[in-house]
């Protein structure tokens, strides 16, 4: 297990921050083991925030220009290339060279399928450290300092030598441990406590899935898991419909909220979709509430226009109706007002802290 430490958002840590690897990269996600910890249950199939940890580490390398996963093929959120380690269950060199030989980039990012926090700013910074500083690879510690040789970056052609030369010298690559190939590299480490936790016990699933439903992490964490789970691959300003959802319910009413959103994301599809026809709905949306609570208000305000009775005319008996400023008053035994053309502010500050 690697320990938890909590402070900052995921993937965040010390290190150089780069983009993606602009000449591009292969991703290896090793998804095999017996899991014997959690009494041989499927870990890349448990669910952490809705999603599978293989489906959350494959969003982490999205930007990858091939993806293989060595394990057994089974339903992803996105497409992958299937290999397996020979023999299978073979250990994580073997399942490693058997990935290899899928990819033909001068990169190759090999992950672990346990990192529920791994996000695609930290494989865009081991890939920037790998090119900066020259070395064989870069790879993430844990807050004890500990390597995580399956949360790093790394030359292939460097990796393929080294597993050539342990397979000819033990006869095989099955069974032997990860840190006799890593033994042999020149490599350079990243700090990052949160993106190096990974899943090796129920008590860290526990763990993960508590830290996901806390207030600054829930939001981004439920808008990832609905996209997953509708096949939908867009980016979009969720602090702009936030505000959009918050001014629909206080200037029309409380069940507009959920159901302009609705209706913004069906204009954007027929828009052909994108960000851009997202934040263009948003923006027509948004005005339209404005206008809307702008009129509202407007007839609650006395217009100042019409005929105002004069002071010298004749005067209203006690005992008829009495005459109103601008519009008709409720009497006292009638039904009460209504709570108003404005609804209260229902949406209260959900938006996810910057952390």
């Amino acid at each position: 297990m690697t320990a938890y430490e909590p402070p900052g958002a995921p993937g965040t840590g010390t290190g150089p921050v780069q983009g993606a690897d602009s000449a591009g990269y292969d991703a290896v996600v090793l998804a095999g083991g017996a899991s014997r910890r959690l009494g041989g249950t499927d870990k890349p199939g448990v669910r952490v925030g809705g999603r599978a940890l293989l489906d959350r580490v494959l969003a982490a390398c999205g930007g990858a220009r091939s993806t293989v996963v060595v394990a057994a093929p089974r339903p992803t959120a996105r497409p992958v290339t299937w290999a397996r380690e020979d023999p299978p269950g073979g250990g994580p060199l073997a399942a490693l060279d058997a990935g290899l030989r899928h990819t033909t980039a001068e990169h190759v990012v090999v992950l672990s399928a346990d990192l529920p926090f791994l996000q695609e700013p930290t494989v865009g910074r081991l890939l920037g450290a790998l090119r900066a500083s020259g070395r064989d690879g870069v790879l993430l510690t844990d807050p004890g300092g500990r390597d995580q040789p399956l949360v790093a970056a790394y030359r292939a052609p460097r990796l393929r030598e080294e597993l050539a030369l342990l397979a000819g010298r033990h006869g095989a690559l099955a069974g032997l441990p990860l840190r006799r190939l890593t033994a042999e590299l020149d490599l350079t480490r990243i700090s990052d406590p949160v993106a190096s936790f990974d899943c090796d016990t129920w008590d860290d699933i526990a763990t993960a899935r508590a830290r996901i439903r806390e207030h600054g992490h829930v939001l981004d964490e439920w808008i990832s898991a609905v996209k997953d789970e509708l096949g939908i691959d867009l980016d979009v300003d969720t602090r702009g419909l936030l505000d959009l959802a918050r001014d629909a319910a206080h200037g029309v009413a409380r069940p507009a909220a959920p159901l302009t959103t609705f209706l913004v994301g069906y204009a954007a599809a027929q828009a052909g979709g994108g960000p851009e026809a997202v934040a263009e709905a948003a923006r027509k949306a948004v005005a339209l509430a404005a206008r809307w609570a702008q009129e509202s208000t407007s007839e609650a305000e006395p217009s100042g226009d019409g005929p105002q009775p004069s002071g010298t005319g004749p005067q209203p008996s006690g005992t008829g109706p009495q005459p109103s400023g601008t519009e008709a008053q409720p009497s006292g035994d009638g039904p009460p007002p209504s709570p108003g053309d404005v609804a209260p502010d229902a949406t209260p500050d959900t938006r996810p802290d910057a952390g």
